[in-house]
């Protein structure tokens, strides 16, 4: 019986753990922190091993294989030993992967992969295909083929996922954007954060299909360098394509070979051009897979958008108060910003990733009024911008934010909390920072 070692006790980790367990090999879970107690029980109710707050070396390089976790980075000792010692060291999606015979569609990029991501299911479900949704969003990929038996798998997947993938490879791939994100993780070098992003293609072959967005220079000037196999399937709001997605007047149009579908942008339930660009890639998505044209428009139609993705929370005293709370990077907060229209009080702050705040000047000086600096560290985002916003305060709790944006807010404003930062120095994720704005405004 081989022994598969999975480093770390989360979604991604248990769920691996329990298809391995399924699948026959002998199991043992190590995380160097505590393990949550509905982990646990799900663990001790398949007979699986678990370690918590250590990781016992013995154990650990006995293994065959290991699952690390995408939290975890190379650089920890115990990740290193692995690899000194020859032990292979795969991602969830990789080891999950080689279970199923399912229509994988896999998308990734640095800003709008979970709206695209719920918003093709929503499509691909409207559409009567038996479909089931994971990854870097709700359930494990792992845990819902140890589960389910779906025949369409829509994964949301971050990069972290991809830097442990061999042969993994979705029918249809999805990049959205990529712009600078998580380069404390990337050794600082922007070069291997889009490295990440392409695994994504690496395994397609030309029966494959890599949607991406042509507007976006960083994937265009990669993919004029690189060579990619999977047939290309480019979206653009600035351009006609030949093939692909792009708007003509208010029309998004798609060209698939001798197929034409074409969607009023009017009637998109997402407001915004990044939400134009996301509904651009799920449609092209529905359609590759064979899903009906006024289906698809519907589905468009009828969709209601990603919780902490710009969420409309209140109206109090003609003030707007908006819910980005899943803005942790700043390309992110730029099309927040973009969005609005009214001058804004700007909660901002949090555990920042190499972040460089100059591609938000234009906005900030059109449309910020006040900024309320919401993290441990501030300095960064008052050196950027405390010459040109001239109301700028600090603060360490979400309630005391919210109460200082209230006062400062005047009739037809907005206070958006859109962040440009990680959560980790004050609350337990982007969800728990998001939660806790949406009650401090219900509070107020």
């Amino acid at each position: 019986m081989q022994k598969l070692v999975v480093l770390g006790g989360g979604e991604s980790g248990v769920g691996t753990a329990i298809l391995g367990k399924k699948k026959g090999f002998d199991v043992f879970v190590s995380d160097k922190g505590i393990i949550k107690e509905k982990y646990k029980n799900a663990l001790t109710n398949f007979n699986i091993e678990w370690e918590e707050s250590q990781h016992s070396e013995e154990g650990i390089l006995a293994a065959d294989l290991v699952m690390k976790s995408p939290g975890i980075p190379d650089k920890v000792p115990m990740v290193k030993a692995i690899r000194t010692a020859g032990i292979p060291i795969v991602s969830e999606i990789e080891f999950a992967s080689k279970y199923t015979n399912a229509t994988l569609v896999g998308i990734t990029g640095s800003n709008g992969k979970t709206t695209t991501t719920m918003l093709t299911n929503h499509v691909l479900k409207n559409g009567g295909l038996n479909v089931g949704m994971a990854g870097n969003i709700g359930d494990s990929f792992a845990q819902m083929i140890a589960e389910a038996d779906f025949d369409t798998y829509v994964l949301e997947i971050s990069s972290f996922q991809l830097d442990d993938i061999h042969d993994f490879k979705p029918h249809i791939a999805v990049i959205t954007n990529i712009t600078p994100d998580h380069l404390d993780r990337y050794n600082y070098q922007f070069e291997n954060y889009i490295e990440a992003k392409f695994k994504i293609t690496m395994n397609q072959t030309s029966e494959d299909f890599l949607i991406y967005d042509a507007d976006d220079e960083v994937i265009s000037d990669w993919l004029s360098k690189h060579k990619v196999k999977a047939t290309l399937l480019p979206f653009s709001i600035e351009k006609e394509l030949e093939q692909g997605t792009f708007l003509q007047q208010e029309n998004i149009i798609t060209k698939i070979d001798n197929s034409v579908f074409t969607m009023s942008k009017d009637t998109l339930a997402l407001e915004g051009k990044h939400n134009t660009k996301n509904a651009m890639a799920a449609s092209t998505v529905a359609q590759l897979l064979k899903i009906r044209k006024q289906t698809i428009r519907e589905s468009m139609e009828t969709f209601q958008g990603v919780e902490h993705r710009l969420e409309k929370v209140l109206k109090i005293q003609n003030v707007q108060y908006i819910n980005d709370s899943k803005a942790t990077n700043v390309n992110s907060t730029f099309f927040a910003l973009d969005s609005v229209t009214s001058p804004t009080v700007w909660i901002v702050g949090g555990q920042d990733k190499g972040n460089d705040y100059a591609s938000l000047m234009p906005l900030v000086r059109e449309k910020v009024k006040a900024i309320i600096c919401l993290g441990l560290d501030n300095a960064k985002i008052i050196d950027a911008f405390g010459a040109v916003v001239d109301v700028v305060v600090e603060t360490t709790s979400m309630s005391d934010a919210v109460k200082i944006a209230y006062k400062i807010a005047e009739k037809g404003d907005n206070v958006l909390l859109s962040p440009a930062c990680a959560s980790f120095d004050l609350f337990e994720n982007y969800e728990d920072r998001g939660r806790q704005f949406k009650e401090a405004v219900r509070n107020l």
